[in-house]
């Protein structure tokens, strides 16, 4: 499918799913570091049925897979990188998403930086963002102010024995979601590790669903 080509990537690859309607809120999935758009497009079985679903490909090759930014370390966007995927992507999103039509996020590990910076860098441009078993980009030129996501509805799901993702940085996601940032927060904590289990899958639905009709 055809999309963004600045920053010298490609055109967006998607799969699609769900509502073919033009005006439906709008699902985007972002996938892990070193997976691909198919492997986090499995989940739309256990998500609502009535909005269009778009699981888009990092432009990033690596591992195998796709990366959404070179990193300093796990969970450490390089702020360069991190500020060029993102004009990358919303370049393709402006082409599918119009204004007026809500956005929902849904990022999982790497994909959740990537859903998070995109959140940072325009709250308002969003209807939410899912933050899975993943950091929100600290320190890589996104603001991670007081107030900054005031209103804005967050859903961040982790893992107690998560051992991919540096435990300081899902606290600190975890922390700034709940208390400065300002955010509508649901959150979740399994007692596994990084993987989405059937629970929070369920708890996802529902928050997709209260803030897609609301």
């Amino acid at each position: 499918m055809s999309g963004a080509v600045t920053q010298g990537f490609g055109p967006a690859q998607v799969a699609w799913a769900g509502s073919d309607d033009p005006a439906a809120p709008l699902v985007v999935l972002l996938h892990g570091r070193g997976a691909d758009e198919h492997s986090i497009l499995s989940m739309v079985p256990h998500l609502p049925a009535g909005p269009a679903y778009a699981a888009v490909r990092a432009p990033i090759s690596e591992g195998g897979g796709y990366a959404w930014f070179a990193n300093r370390g796990i969970g450490r966007p390089v702020a360069e990188s991190l500020a060029a995927t993102m004009a990358w992507f919303r370049e393709w999103l402006d082409g599918v998403a119009p204004a007026g039509r809500p956005v929902v996020l849904v990022g999982f590990s790497g994909g959740a930086a990537f859903a998070g910076g995109l959140l940072l860098g325009d709250p308002q441009r969003f209807a939410g963002a899912a933050i899975l078993y993943g950091t929100l980009p600290f320190d890589a030129g996104v603001p991670v102010t007081a107030g900054h996501l005031a209103g804005s509805h967050v859903f961040v799901a982790q893992g107690d024995q998560d051992h991919v993702i540096p435990r300081e940085l899902l606290d600190r996601t975890w922390d700034y979601v709940t208390g400065e940032s300002g955010a509508v927060a649901r959150t979740r904590r399994d007692p596994g590790g990084h993987g989405i289990t059937g629970e929070t899958a369920a708890a996802l639905k529902d928050w997709i669903t209260s803030i897609s009709e609301g």
